[in-house]
């Protein structure tokens, strides 16, 4: 074991990233089968049609609604949850880190700053597992999760919506600002699918989200006296090169087909006077928005191998107790066979 594997993330918090993942996955697959009911039609035909995909997304977005206050109470009364958003908030060293890493990339510094070299050689104990990066992407789900609510709140009845703004122009600005959340969130989440899934150090999956801390030693004997990262110990999985280049090639034609679909629908998510075009492309678009959606079934995909793993690590520290224990009252270890 190494640095890397140390734990990130409490038990709460990786049982409600697990089950905040299943919600968003929930909404995109049912918000793009009301939104491309044309190319995704046999997704629409699994969940009953119109009726039955507007009311699971419905439903999906009442369970975003219910597990959103569940965390923001467990921030305010938990030790933990008020210790856990102290540590999320940015800090002076978080701006420097972001603006000596913005002068990198322009080539006015030689080296990335140590805040962003976790896994080249810094350790654990040097380096936040918590960066600029990780604070930022927090906070960009975190916005765009409760403007989706909101707009999702306001556009439940669109003819009540209607009545209200007096005209049918402003309220579908809401539908479309929606639409438009959804679709910059559906970049983002196939995004964030390829970087923790296909990460060489993690590949196929980042167990630290779905192993609490807790249950991970953050000592191993063996490598006490071992320097650095203990990334060069690693060996990097064979198919990892093929797996990872294919995979990368649909998440950018998925991102690329969501985004086009967006404009080429007339109107919705975005305005008619922004449309670039209505028919060569749409078989290349139907295949485009289906391999979209393929990738963000992959990230369901994930998700339950990692809780699968969680299962196994949990299984296997329990038989690691109950062997220590036999040994400690001088028994024989037990096992299976």
């Amino acid at each position: 074991m190494t640095n890397l594997d140390h734990g990130k993330f409490t038990r709460v918090t990786t049982l409600f990233h697990s089950l905040l993942a299943l919600d968003v996955f929930l909404l995109f697959f049912t918000g793009y089968a009301i939104m491309f009911n044309s190319e995704l039609w046999w997704m629409v035909t699994l969940m009953g049609g119109a009726t039955g995909v507007t009311a699971l997304h419905r439903a999906a977005g009442l369970g975003l609604i219910a597990l959103i206050v569940f965390w923001m109470v467990l921030m305010v009364i938990s030790p933990t949850g008020r210790s856990n958003f102290r540590e999320i908030l940015p800090r002076k060293a978080d701006v420097d880190a972001f603006l000596q890493d913005v002068q990198f990339m322009l080539g006015r510094t030689d080296e990335r700053h140590p805040h962003a070299r976790q896994f080249a050689g810094y350790e654990a104990d040097e380096v936040p597992l918590l960066s600029y990066v990780g604070k930022g992407v927090v906070f960009i789900f975190a916005i765009e999760l409760l403007l989706l609510t909101i707009s999702g709140l306001l556009i439940w009845s669109k003819t009540g919506l209607m009545q209200y703004f007096a005209t049918r122009t402003a309220a579908m600005a809401f539908v479309i600002f929606h639409g438009l959340l959804g679709v910059i969130m559906v970049m983002g989440v196939m995004f964030h699918i390829f970087e923790h899934g296909m990460h060489p150090a993690f590949y196929p999956v980042e167990t630290k989200a779905f192993i609490p801390r807790s249950m991970i030693p953050e000592s191993h004997d063996e490598d006490d006296d071992h320097e650095g990262t203990g990334i060069e110990a690693l060996e990097l999985a064979p198919s990892w090169h093929s797996v990872s280049t294919i995979f990368g090639s649909l998440v950018v034609v998925g991102i690329v087909s969501v985004l086009m679909g967006s404009i080429v629908r007339e109107g919705y998510p975005v305005p008619r006077e922004l449309v670039v075009s209505g028919d060569v492309t749409n078989l290349l678009l139907t295949i485009g928005i289906n391999i979209g959606m393929f990738v963000l079934f992959v990230g369901i995909v994930l998700s339950m191998y990692g809780n699968v793993m969680r299962v196994r690590w949990e299984k296997e520290m329990q038989q690691r107790q109950r062997e220590g224990e036999t040994v400690a009252d001088g028994g024989e270890p037990q096992t299976d066979d």
